[in-house]
């Protein structure tokens, strides 16, 4: 009888402790999209100015994948993310103090490249640590953390927003931080087969066709969930509600992968890759049909529900997938993940802030459909080809 997979021993308070670290990571990164509106009247700047503090900080994230990679393979997964974490305080907090827009965004893509190496540092601690048989449990509970900093960063920011300004929000964010910067100390590294040497690790990325196909569909999730995703609470406000209303629309997004994480986890095993991922690509193309038909606070908050579904069947299958394409180069292969899914996000939103900026929301919707209908097409046909 073969032996059950089982997670390791320690892992649910190394979990736990994962979970709080990209939940940070989410908070920091969704904070500043109910925020757009209000900084864009503080500094005196259009909301297409705007979301260059936005397309920036998504840029940095997605570059400085590799590089943090390396630095795990060299100093250790845990050290690195302890690393980012207090630079990404420190600039988070300079930040809140930043004069101008061109000072916002340099201060945030500093910010965002730092806050850049949590997650897929935490994706490789669960490839290296939990058996496989298990493992998209695991990540699953990951992504729930991630849709709980998302839902936070959206509504509550918002709402504190409004109430103290945008400043104290990225502050906040900023004190976290470093507090688990700090906390982060007492997680054990996991124990790893290191590559001779990164150019090697990336030469075998590199050699994998397969790699390649996860990479360009980790782009297109990127553009068409975190890229849009940015407007929608700037869309709410186009219809003349506040920031903290827009907040908690654009909430719905991470309220329905903490919905959704629960039913993804026992299917697992049950159901073949290929079908969970087409129910969460499905469930994707409906999110943004929603929205492109008519814009109104109850057609953005089912939007929204509808799009967490979708990123909790979809993108923890792809995640999955990108932890084991390519076992003997993970940590490279989960950095170039990583860096794929938020270039997309910044060329998402780059794309769209255009017709976002002159109040166009539905044509970003429309498209947003359009792309979505691909990649719902694509990942399931994919991982289908890969499993025969």
């Amino acid at each position: 009888m073969a032996e059950v997979a089982r997670e390791p021993d320690g892992g649910r308070r190394a979990l736990r402790l994962l979970r709080l670290a990209v939940a940070t990571s989410s908070l920091d990164r969704f904070a500043i999209s109910p925020l757009l509106v209000a900084i864009g009247l503080e500094l005196g700047a259009s909301l297409a100015e705007v979301a260059v503090v936005a397309s920036g900080y998504f840029v940095a994230y997605g570059l400085l994948q590799p590089v943090w990679g390396m630095l795990g393979d060299r100093i250790g997964l845990v050290r690195v993310m302890r690393i980012a974490l207090l630079i990404a305080g420190v600039a988070g907090l300079a930040s809140a103090f930043a004069p101008s827009v061109t000072a916002l965004a340099v201060l945030r893509t500093i910010t965002g490249g730092c806050f850049g190496a949590v997650n897929p540092a935490g994706l490789v601690y669960i490839g290296d640590t939990w058996p496989g048989g298990v493992r998209q449990r695991a990540l699953v509970q990951l992504a729930a953390a991630t849709s709980t900093g998302i839902a936070v960063a959206t509504a509550g920011a918002g709402l504190l927003g409004d109430l103290t300004g945008w400043r104290v929000v990225l502050g906040a964010t900023a004190v976290i931080a470093v507090v688990l910067g700090v906390v982060l100390r007492t997680l054990p590294e996991p124990v790893r087969d290191r590559p001779s040497g990164p150019l090697q690790a990336l030469a075998t990325v590199v050699r994998s066709g397969w790699a390649w196909v996860v990479l360009a569909l980790a782009f297109a999730e990127g553009a068409v969930v975190v890229g849009v995703l940015t407007f929608v609470a700037p869309a709410v406000q186009s219809l003349g509600y506040g920031a903290t209303v827009a907040g908690f629309a654009a909430a719905g997004y991470g309220v329905g992968v903490m919905l959704t994480a629960g039913a993804v986890r026992p299917l697992v095993g049950r159901l073949p890759a290929a079908a969970l991922a087409g129910i969460g690509g499905a469930s994707s193309v409906a999110a943004w049909a929603v929205l492109a038909v008519a814009l109104t606070l109850p057609t953005a908050v089912v939007g929204g529900l509808l799009l967490g579904a979708g990123w909790a069947f979809l993108h923890s299958t792809l995640q999955n997938w990108a932890t084991s394409v390519v076992p003997q180069a993970r940590a490279a292969m989960i950095a170039l993940f990583a860096a794929s899914l938020f270039l997309g996000s910044a060329a998402g939103t780059a794309l769209a802030s255009g017709a976002a900026d002159a109040g166009d929301f539905a044509a970003v919707f429309r498209v947003a459909v359009l792309v979505t209908a691909v990649l719902a097409v694509a990942a399931p046909l994919a991982l289908r080809a890969r499993a025969r």
